[in-house]
């Protein structure tokens, strides 16, 4: 049986007649990048707050790194790390002056020890005493996840962590989260609003909309069971649908029509002779992706989320002590 890293069993969050979370389930195995992924309002911030001991639960149970985080919120602070979509460094400080007030604040006796390890490993020590104000921002995100690190977490939240990042500098982290997530075995709970991010890094990834969980699974797993094929023919004049509606469910807007199919390739020769009674401008074939199966579960698409990153992890480093 594989170990898990976090637990969530029936967690309720209300907030007086509001129910943030409706008696959510998940499991995070040991090792894992695990997404969880939502529209806006969803619940992945309260979830992430509970999960961190930043807020209790009106019921249900929540445990991190073998710890019930109700009963040892503080003891489950100093076993995670987090790292958020702001890169929240002081940018006045050199790369070392950050980590050390990181480590003074969490109380790390062998920090200095712990920060050379880290910034070799990153490729940037011979710069510790380089303002960080004049890093580039893959350097200073490396800074970031080095003091996210720095006290040997089992288990680390990353929060839309390449949000506003060129795409270059976007890629480039995802290799490194791939590489941390190998070389330190450290668990990582993932949100992101980037679809391909999710099926590029996670494992598993769990969709929670109004405060449920509405699907669980692995990228390949959810896209097949909730993505679908999109074959999309754009045509002249005029035509019966109903023609198409045997292939799967079909919607016309002005001169285009869309049909939702399993397989786009197992009934693409019986749609040619039916296409043979339509004027066809062009067809192309959109594979099932997390977008599809993302929007099919929740009915909306994923934005940025409105949340005070910097407020929530000087929270979250105040209380390890």
């Amino acid at each position: 049986m594989d170990e898990q890293s976090i637990i969530v069993e029936d967690l309720v969050k209300k907030y007086g007649d509001f129910i943030a979370l409706d008696h959510i389930s998940f499991d995070v195995k040991s090792g894992e990048v695990f997404g969880l992924l939502g529209p806006n309002g969803a619940g992945k911030t309260t979830t992430i707050k509970i999960l961190t001991g930043l807020t209790q639960p009106t019921s249900g149970k929540a445990i991190v790194s073998g710890l019930d985080v109700t009963q040892n919120p503080n003891e489950v602070k100093r076993r995670i790390g987090w790292i958020s979509a702001d890169v929240i460094v002081d940018d006045d400080l050199s790369a070392w002056e950050n980590l050390e007030l990181q480590g003074k604040l969490e109380g790390i006796k062998d920090w200095k020890d712990r920060a050379k390890q880290l910034l070799e490993y990153f490729g940037i020590f011979e710069f510790k005493d380089k303002q960080l104000g004049k890093f580039s921002t893959g350097m200073r995100k490396k800074v970031e996840i080095s003091m996210a690190l720095l006290n040997s977490p089992d288990v680390v939240f990353m929060d839309e962590p390449t949000i506003g990042l060129d795409v270059s500098t976007r890629k480039a982290l995802w290799d490194i989260i791939k590489k941390i997530n190998r070389d330190f075995g450290v668990t990582v709970l993932l949100t992101t609003h980037y679809m391909e991010e999710a099926d590029m890094l996670c494992e598993r990834i769990a969709i929670i909309n109004k405060g449920k969980i509405t699907a669980v699974g692995s990228p390949e797993d959810l896209k097949s069971r909730y993505g679908g094929d999109v074959i999309e023919i754009q045509f002249y004049g005029n035509f019966d649908p109903k023609v198409f509606e045997k292939y799967g469910a079909a919607t016309i807007k002005e001169n285009v029509i869309k049909i939702k199919v399993n397989n786009a390739e197992s009934i693409l020769v019986d749609m040619l002779k039916d296409l043979s009674q339509v004027k066809v401008k062009s067809l192309k074939i959109e594979k099932a992706s997390l977008d599809t199966a993302f929007l099919n579960l929740t009915g909306n698409t994923i934005e940025e989320e409105d949340f005070d990153a910097r407020k929530f992890y000087t929270v979250l480093r105040r209380s390890r002590k």
